[in-house]
């Protein structure tokens, strides 16, 4: 378990920016007591914080937020890619591999979205993860939830005028340590947890932060202030495809893992198990063994 937390500001950062990330990654050292590493761009508005607990090439040269190669992408990482062994062959079979610093997941994932691009790399990453990626070229920032949603990651716009910043972390008490932070309880949040025992995707506590989704990919323009959302995997439509073969679906999955995704079709629908507490590593729907 490790940790990443955030914030970008259209308007730059301010003087008090590297107290704010401070703060924010201080709230989440249970996470990651290993090593603490912060980045920032002043002019691009954007700071990245990481809580590592060394469990994959324990030295320095898998130390976040960790730059690719290139020099392009800054990224800021929290979980584990479960095939990256397999990624760092295909990479190296193609003569896409850059020169390895390290042996961690983490540089494979970004020499993959070097390669390929984001929504490629992740396509194929298997695994439990939270991503916040900085394009420098780009000046893009893109949050990423792994295809099942087993690691958090919350988001939202908070503040007002210059001071306006979306904050993103691994969890609520990041972005409560920013000075931004509103902290508005969201009252229909609220009634489910009253009524349902949990929040439900989407939703968080408070008005105006949100979960991402699983299997989303979320991406904002520091230049136009533009936000696109991109579903990368859905778990119902890869198993309504698979069952159009010769299995039914509900027979392909996990009884939990099916309990997670009827709830992500019908957010409305009660559901025993929220996508974030999902505890099953499933980095793919099985395949139905032959008859």
């Amino acid at each position: 378990m490790c940790g990443i937390a955030g914030f970008l500001s259209p308007a730059g950062l301010g003087d008090q920016a590297d107290a704010s990330l401070q703060a924010m990654s201080g709230r989440i050292v249970h996470r990651g007591p290993d090593a603490e590493g912060a980045w920032m761009d002043p002019s691009a508005g954007i700071a990245l914080a990481h809580r590592r607990l060394a469990i994959i090439d324990v030295s320095a040269a898998g130390s976040q937020p960790m730059h690719s190669a290139d020099g392009r992408y800054v990224i800021a990482y929290n979980g584990e890619i479960y095939n990256f062994q397999a990624i760092r062959r295909e990479l190296e079979d193609n003569g896409l591999a850059p020169g390895w610093r390290g042996h961690s997941d983490t540089e494979v994932l970004l020499a993959a979205i070097s390669a390929w691009g984001l929504k490629a790399a992740v396509e194929r990453a298997s695994g439990m993860f939270a991503v916040a990626l900085w394009d420098r070229q780009e000046r893009t920032l893109a949050l990423v939830r792994d295809r099942m949603g087993e690691k958090p990651l919350y988001y939202g716009w908070q503040g007002s005028g210059r001071s306006r910043s979306l904050l993103f972390g691994s969890d609520l008490a990041a972005l409560r340590a920013h000075p931004a932070f509103e902290g508005e309880l969201d009252l229909g949040a609220v009634e489910s947890l009253l009524r349902l025992l949990y929040v439900p995707d989407p939703q968080s506590i408070y008005r105006g932060i949100s979960k991402l989704m699983p299997g989303t990919i979320l991406t904002l323009d520091a230049t136009t202030g533009s936000e696109t959302t991109e579903v990368y995997w859905d778990a119902l439509e890869i198993a309504a495809r698979r069952a159009r073969g010769r299995s039914p679906a509900r027979r392909m999955m996990p009884s939990t893992c099916w309990r997670t995704c009827s709830a992500r079709l019908s957010r409305a629908r009660w559901c025993p198990m929220s996508s974030s507490a999902l505890s099953c590593r499933a980095g793919s729907i099985p395949r139905q063994s032959s008859p």
